[in-house]
């Protein structure tokens, strides 16, 4: 991909980040029932659930090529967001993006189980939608890195992004839109089941907040 013209080198943040998110990782390889048991994020409803997973799941990925591309956007995009803001207003959107998708996607499982939960008796399939989002970890830094794209698209709207495959050249404004749609129609119909939609709309939709707010507050570049 080509992200604009702006491309400076790995950040202080950033290149902090995929530290912490390769150690996870390794730690996940040699360790993955703990790992998963203690710092995935899990329905709150679920006897797995602890309160500080809301912030150590945007930290643990399901393989390599999972933890790869997420790290790739958060290089790409990371670095120039985070040479534009500082990297203290940086880390705070990425954090804010990150909680803010886990806890849609705690929302959209809420959802889930809300119409079945007081249904009494319980039918199977309630029995088995029950103890599928119970026992369902989320990881990844994707809600995070969404909101990323997010603030890439806002503040570079017509930089061209070019992609090896498909082999097309997008606007980056364009690409936020057919991604966050994607996501949506996604998250509605059920397509890719084991992907968190709803997480990476949460991360975009946290991340606009912010960015509105300091719009409005005049502290966007400040």
């Amino acid at each position: 991909m080509n992200y604009g013209y702006y491309r400076p080198r790995t950040t202080f943040v950033v290149m902090n980040l995929i530290i912490i998110n390769v150690i996870m990782y390794v730690a996940t390889v040699f360790a993955e029932r703990f790992m998963i048991e203690h710092c995935a994020l899990f329905y709150f409803g679920s006897p797995f659930f602890k309160w500080y997973q809301i912030v150590t799941y945007m930290f643990m990925h399901g393989g390599v090529w999972h933890i790869f591309f997420n790290m790739f956007s958060l290089y790409m995009f990371g670095t120039v967001i985070e040479s534009m803001w500082g990297a203290r207003k940086f880390l705070l959107y990425y954090m804010v993006c990150g909680i803010g998708a886990g806890l849609v996607n705690e929302l959209s499982m809420y959802l889930q189980v809300l119409p079945i939960e007081d249904v009494r008796p319980l039918t199977m399939d309630a029995i088995d939608t029950i103890r599928r989002v119970n026992m369902t970890p989320t990881v990844g830094a994707s809600g995070a890195v969404y909101g990323l794209l997010l603030a890439y698209g806002m503040m570079f709207p017509n930089n061209v992004l070019q992609f090896i495959f498909p082999p097309i050249a997008l606007k980056a404004k364009w690409m936020v839109l057919i991604f966050g749609a994607i996501e949506l129609l996604s998250g509605l119909t059920g397509t890719m089941g084991n992907v968190a939609h709803f997480a990476h709309l949460g991360g975009m939709l946290f991340g606009l907040v912010l960015i509105l707010y300091w719009k409005k507050k005049n502290k966007l570049y400040t």
